[in-house]
């Protein structure tokens, strides 16, 4: 193969600055108000693909944000390798907690990132990192060293549960036809030791209004005589725990694919440091589960999450009312054998239940995912950790992430294919938050690293 070192050397600098263009950017899919930022994006994938030698690339309506399809087939004899990547990104929010403007990226050296990193929305999840394959593309083709077909789908509901994609998906099989799916969007273990994400957790995410009164009330003519919708939720959110941080919900354990010893014994050999888990996110002490590590609490275990509780008066100065309403978004991570349409039904059932006479509750649902296990014995996994081992030097460890990425569950069900996770984040770059940041070197090691999987894979196939 040609030396892709030299390659990355000499683009460098270009490389980074589109990259920077790209965030700049807001294309942030839960507001309306970005919607003209969506289809800028998409336009901007589009040509991106174009330029980097995809033979034929359309933006396909969907109904909701479109999702943009790539392909360059050199031999239908030849296997091929279907890319996803989202492009639409998380709200900034909240702004003020931002050392620098969430869409106007900047360069920054960090303690972790000595040779720098890029800070803005998006820069790691996923613009940073779905980048990283259009310009191993274009690598590979400029230089004649494509050695199978590929595929490009760059969606834009990620971040808002893929609606459209399982739409798109579903209509879509022979077009999106595959002998492996490969994503990066997750992270590594460290910059020195590469890791595979071999699964998933799966999520359901809701929404629970309690109601009251019929108006906000006076909080010293109706104190102690009228339930204060605020009250009673966080009662009622804390009732969701018992003493051990065990979930409370009746026969949410019941289909929990448990880990064998053998497989906790091995994720137990990934270098992890306590100290240093509790000193990157400043806390005094760990929390969760009893009778799990905290990195098994982090990927294999079931977990429940309030994401955002509001109500009453939250302005400056003083308002001394009963609010009428009060809400909370509440996320759950599943784990392999886990239903989330199931668990949400069981949470609504069990939140309804525990509701006193003096409020009334609404629990709405949005949207959920399965979880998903790939196994380390077939050819894409082994194309992958062959990748790694010759741009890092060392063999990838098999990691379970706590994260979910729902449509991987659907790919195998409608593609009937392996999805390979080759993420190249790390825990610290704040996806999902304020300061979220992505790693120049990370950033070109997996330029580098992934023509390697293409070129190990239309070998091993």
């Amino acid at each position: 193969m040609t030396d892709i070192k030299s390659y990355i050397s000499k683009n460098k600098d270009r490389f980074v600055d589109e990259l920077l263009d790209l965030i700049r950017i807001p294309s942030v899919s839960a507001d309306e108000a970005h919607k003209p930022d969506m289809l800028k994006m998409a336009e901007a994938v589009k040509d991106s693909l174009e330029k980097a030698g995809c033979d034929k690339v359309e933006i396909c309506e969907t109904p909701g944000n479109p999702i943009v399809y790539g392909e360059k087939t050199i031999d239908p004899k030849l296997p091929t390798v279907l890319v996803y990547g989202h492009y639409d990104v998380q709200p900034a929010d909240p702004v003020d907690l931002w050392d620098s403007p969430a869409f106007d990226p900047i360069i920054k050296k960090t303690e972790t990132h000595p040779e720098g990193a890029i800070f803005g929305r998006g820069s790691s999840d996923d613009k940073g990192q779905f980048y990283m394959h259009v310009k191993a593309m274009e690598f590979m083709t400029t230089q004649g060293e494509l050695p199978c077909n590929v595929k490009f789908m760059i969606e834009g509901e990620e971040e808002v549960g893929s609606a459209s994609l399982d739409w798109f998906v579903r209509r879509n099989q022979e077009k999106l036809s595959n002998d492996v799916i490969l994503i990066s969007d997750t992270g590594m273990i460290s910059n020195t030791q590469p890791s595979i994400t071999t699964g998933l957790r799966g999520l359901s995410y809701v929404e629970v209004e309690v109601t009251g009164p019929n108006r906000d009330l006076h909080s010293g003519l109706y104190g102690g005589a009228v339930a204060n919708p605020i009250n009673i939720l966080t009662k009622m959110i804390a009732s969701l725990h018992d003493e051990d941080n065990r979930i409370t919900i009746d026969n949410f354990y019941d289909n929990v694919l448990e880990a064998s010893a053998e497989e906790r014994t091995e994720m137990a050999k990934a270098p992890f440091s306590l100290e240093a888990y509790k000193k990157s996110i400043d806390l005094g002490d760990i929390y969760g589960e009893k009778g799990f590590s905290t990195l098994e609490r982090a990927s294999i275990r079931p977990t429940l999450d309030v994401n955002g509780i509001w109500g009453g008066y939250i302005e400056e100065g003083a308002k001394t009312v009963i609010p009428s309403k009060a809400y909370a978004k509440i996320s759950m991570r599943l784990v392999p054998n886990q239903s989330s349409d199931e668990i949400t039904a069981l949470f609504k059932k069990h939140f309804e239940s525990i509701a006193p006479k003096s409020v009334k509750v609404k629990v709405t649902p949005h949207h959920g995912g399965e979880a998903y296990v790939t196994p380390i014995d077939n050819v894409g996994y082994r194309a992958a950790n062959k990748a790694y081992t010759e741009t890092f030097g060392v063999q990838a460890i098999p990691q379970r992430s706590g994260g979910s990425i729902p449509i991987v569950a659907l790919f195998e069900q409608e593609l009937k294919s392996k999805t390979i996770l080759m993420g190249f984040g790390l825990d610290s770059d704040a996806i999902h938050s304020p300061n979220e940041h992505y790693g120049i070197f990370n950033y070109l090691k997996g330029i580098e690293t992934i023509p390697l999987f293409f070129k190990y894979f239309a070998e091993m196939s």
